[in-house]
């Protein structure tokens, strides 16, 4: 079974940082791809910034220059670098992972991973 473990929300002021970590339970390599959703109250989840196993990235327009994701592969974790937040940024986060399996059988089978999600809050 896969565990995905958030950790590094909290509350920061506008124009401060914060560095979110998803821990896996085991080797982060072994997903095509892993990213960080987030959701705000009466919003719709929506794609933070993902990245794929072969380290191509990308990220919401809302967030570009601003926020950075990567990947420490020994530690099976992945990070979201959060800088010059704004209070449009407050959402729960929520880490993701993927996996694509090829069939020469069938089609292809997708399944998601699901983190518990770190509480982000952007206020002064």
């Amino acid at each position: 079974q896969v565990q995905l473990v958030e950790s590094g929300g909290g509350l920061v002021q506008p124009g401060g940082s914060l560095r979110l970590s998803c821990a896996a339970s085991g080797s982060i390599l072994s997903f095509n791809a892993m990213g960080w959703y987030r959701q705000a109250p009466g919003k719709q989840r929506e794609l933070v910034a993902g990245l794929t196993r072969g380290g191509s990235t990308n990220y919401a327009d809302s967030v570009k220059c601003r926020f950075a994701i990567s990947r420490a592969n020994a530690k099976n974790t992945v990070y979201l670098q959060m800088n010059s937040l704004k209070p449009e940024d407050t959402a729960v986060y929520y880490c993701n992972a993927k996996q694509l399996f090829d069939s020469i059988l069938g089609p292809p089978e997708t399944r998601e991973h699901w983190g518990q999600g770190t509480q982000v809050t952007v206020s002064s």
